[in-house]
């Protein structure tokens, strides 16, 4: 006994000479951290007043600024908006797109968003995009591209020290760095939540996604081992996200994620991305007229998130089960944007499927085509598709319906939540899930008399009217407007 409670003894004076010393290292170390970020604090708002007096700086993270997407007209927006609102505002853009004058990348703004800026903008050209590059990181992508952004941000914020930092692409871990270093106020524009409760859900579930590869799903160990790092990088994201002190979000569906993961509901607001609804609206809506042949369009980037593969198997299980030797004949058209030789070889694949499934004659695909052979397919079709399990909003969704076809969306995310819904009580279009009720639904819709469906289609165009220009600019100033107090 005597001999037991010395070993005790020892061992309980072990743990506190190991501990002692390891406490202290650890509150030395935190001072040291403290020291040195106060320090930069200091030198970098010393580089700011160098600059003398100067006009109010607001600063847009965007390093993919010259792109054609939907995140792109919102930055444009953005600056248009502000510059009509604030006089003695100057917007900056940080951007990677170093390949690309300033003048060239307003003017491509100008030419594929029809978006003229009043006033002259500051391009701040960043030398690492490469370190947010999802290609750089073949493993643990997420942590690593985020990683990257702070190393990206400080590079951004070395150059240009603005005094309204909007983060515009969703790289959050540049929030604290910008409100804490750079002493900016901040705001962000949440297209996409990094990392929402639906990817928790579906590994713990154990589902295959094309972010959740087979082999993962199939152990029970890798399984475990990726939910503890996503529950991990998803309590970073919360601890990031709340040094916003404007935050925007696209949807009800991103608006809920956020809330879950920022806890930042006081300062949070749905702002509807703009769609350019007024180029749609302009075709004319008529009667139907062909009786020869409908056409079913889908608009989406050839992405694997966009399920494009479920389209072309619903659209077989259509002319299988519910169209065989009817009239008129049905055309399934896929338009969309090839980035890369990742997404081409995506193409070729979806068209391997079609001849698998003997639909080769019917599918038909429209790759990076131009404006007004788009708005000529949309203008013939009968059926907008959409397939993508919750997107964030659905701005070709809203494409289709501004043009006048009837829309089958998937029914989950922006399409759910804010998109396809009833309007003043009228049905403005359909949802499915799975590759039967899609295939149901199709034929539902066009089992409908031509006299139904351009009710329908009346109700969906005047439904969209919520997410045009003008929305856009009265909700975005509204929300950031205690930025500028």
């Amino acid at each position: 006994m005597v001999a037991g409670g010395l070993c005790l003894c020892g061992l309980f004076r072990l743990l506190c000479s190991l501990l002692i010393p390891a406490l202290f290292l650890s509150g030395l170390l935190c001072v040291c951290l403290l020291v040195l970020l106060g320090g930069l604090r200091l030198w970098v708002q010393q580089r700011k007043k160098q600059e003398g007096k100067r006009p109010l700086l607001v600063a847009f993270f965007h390093p993919y600024c010259n792109a054609g997407g939907g995140g792109e007209r919102v930055l444009w927006c953005a600056i248009r908006t502000l510059q009509k609102k604030y006089r003695n505002v100057t917007c900056v853009v940080y951007t990677g797109d170093r390949e690309a004058t300033g003048e060239e990348i307003v003017e491509g703004a100008f030419r594929r968003f029809n978006i003229k800026l009043t006033h002259p903008v500051k391009f701040v050209f960043l030398e690492k995009r490469y370190l947010v590059e999802a290609s750089l990181y073949p493993h643990f992508t997420l942590l690593g591209q985020s990683l990257g952004s702070v190393f990206l941000g400080w590079e951004a914020l070395l150059k240009c020290v603005p005094d309204v930092y909007i983060d515009s692409m969703g790289y959050a871990f540049t929030l604290p760095l910008f409100k804490y270093l750079g002493g900016c106020r901040t705001g962000c524009y949440v297209h996409y939540p990094t990392i929402s409760t639906e990817m928790l859900s579906v590994v713990r579930n154990q589902d295959t996604r094309f972010n959740n590869a087979a082999f993962i799903t199939k152990n029970p160990l890798f399984s475990k081992f990726k939910l503890v790092y996503y529950y991990f990088f998803a309590f970073l994201y919360g601890l990031v996200g709340s040094c916003s002190d404007v935050v925007m979000v696209n949807s009800s569906w991103t608006l809920n994620h956020i809330l879950s993961l920022w806890r930042a509901g006081a300062y949070t607001s749905v702002v509807y991305p703009p769609c350019d609804v007024q180029t749609f609206l302009d075709i004319p809506l008529e009667e139907e007229k062909s009786t020869t042949e409908c056409s079913i369009v889908s608009i989406s980037q050839f992405r694997p998130e966009k399920d494009h593969p479920l389209q072309i198997r619903a659209f077989a299980k259509l002319l299988k089960e519910k169209r065989l030797g009817q009239q008129p004949a049905l055309k399934l058209i896929l338009i969309g944007g090839c980035r890369n030789q990742q997404d081409e070889e995506r193409v070729n694949n979806l068209k391997l499927l079609c001849e698998e499934l003997g639909v080769s004659n019917e599918v038909m695909f429209r790759i990076n085509i131009p404006f007004e052979e788009l708005k000529s397919h949309l203008a013939k079709a009968t059926i907008g598709l959409h397939t993508m399990w919750n997107e964030h909003f659905g701005i070709g969704v809203v494409e289709c319906m501004a043009a006048g076809t009837v829309i089958l969306a998937h029914n989950s995310g922006g399409p759910k939540l804010d998109i396809v819904v009833p309007y003043e009580g009228h049905v403005t279009g359909f949802l499915a899930e799975s590759e039967d009720s899609y295939a149901e639904m199709m034929a539902h819709i066009l089992s409908l008399s031509p006299e139904k469906r351009l009710e329908i289609r009346e109700n969906a165009r005047r439904s969209v009217h919520r997410f045009s220009d003008q929305h856009f600019q009265e909700t975005f100033l509204l929300s950031v407007e205690p930025l500028f107090k």
